[in-house]
């Protein structure tokens, strides 16, 4: 097995939402604020190969919808899905399988491409896509409060070709590839636990967005169940701790993973720029 971090570019978000009742006096420090109150952040993406699959986890933004939509969120950066890839040596039509951890637009946008003229197909057109019957539904009759971060054409299309494979709870959808829901931040937000060389690679995404959001009580104010999501982080950074997982961030400007220390209730961590220099 190899892993491949794929960089899909960087975007804003108001830094309050991101950590929900945590003071700026406090998180300002973590993720600095520009004078909009806006904080960069990532939206890294995971390669997973192995002897017979090539795996992509989330997808970034992509780039369909108008200026307009995008203007909202100052995407920024020179990568993006496709140059990562083949930065790395591969195609769109080498992939065998995307995981989309859940369908708010910044972590399955890149799923759906515009063709000239206008018909929208899958960005992989050889894949399956992972998803979980609730959480598809709960996406496509959305609650007010995420409403706007389920965008239908980055998802819809790719049941309209077929290639959506649906999985359940703790499933291992490939040799050394689980994933687990989770329910605070969305309805089964699926988590990637990966068995990497002996050790456990936590594709993290909105559990666990960056390396400012390891204590507990950081949730954020995106998160449609606060409390449940402070539950299910306060037994998860337990279990990193107890087994020493690696956490892989999404959104972490300046990181990209991460091992915990200490304690649930106070965790500290050791964090890393590159995959490689943990693995």
């Amino acid at each position: 097995m190899r892993l491949y971090t794929v960089n899909t570019g960087f975007f804003k978000l108001d830094g309050g939402a991101m950590f929900g009742v945590v003071p700026k006096s406090i998180w300002n420090s973590l993720n600095p604020a520009d004078e909009n109150n806006m904080c960069t952040w990532a939206m890294r993406c995971l390669l997973v190969e192995t002897e017979k699959r090539l795996i992509l986890i989330d997808c970034g933004i992509g780039n369909k919808q108008d200026a307009r939509f995008f203007a909202h969120y100052y995407l920024h950066g020179s990568d993006n899905l496709e140059t990562s890839l083949r930065h790395h040596g591969f195609a769109p039509e080498d992939l065998t399988d995307v995981v989309l951890t859940h369908l708010h637009f910044d972590h399955c946008g890149g799923a759906v491409l515009r063709k000239n003229d206008g018909r929208l197909v899958p960005t992989f057109p050889n894949a399956r896509y992972w998803t979980n019957r609730p959480h598809w539904n709960w996406a496509c009759q959305p609650n007010l409060r995420e409403k706007a971060s389920f965008l239908k054409e980055n998802f819809i299309p790719l049941l309209e070709h077929g290639q959506v494979v649906w999985c359940q709870d703790n499933e291992e959808i490939a040799p050394g590839v689980r994933v687990r829901f989770f329910h605070g931040h969305t309805e089964a937000q699926m988590i990637p636990f990966i068995q990497y060389q002996n050790r456990t690679v936590v594709f993290c995404a909105d559990l666990m967005p960056s390396a400012g959001h390891i204590r507990p009580a950081y949730v954020m104010a995106y998160d449609v169940r606060p409390l449940t999501s402070l539950d299910e982080r306060y037994a998860f950074v337990k279990e990193a701790i107890e087994n020493e997982y690696i956490l892989f961030f999404e959104h972490d400007p300046r990181y990209s993973c991460g091992i915990l220390e200490g304690s649930a209730e106070k965790p500290q961590g050791r964090f890393f720029s590159e995959l490689s220099e943990v693995l």
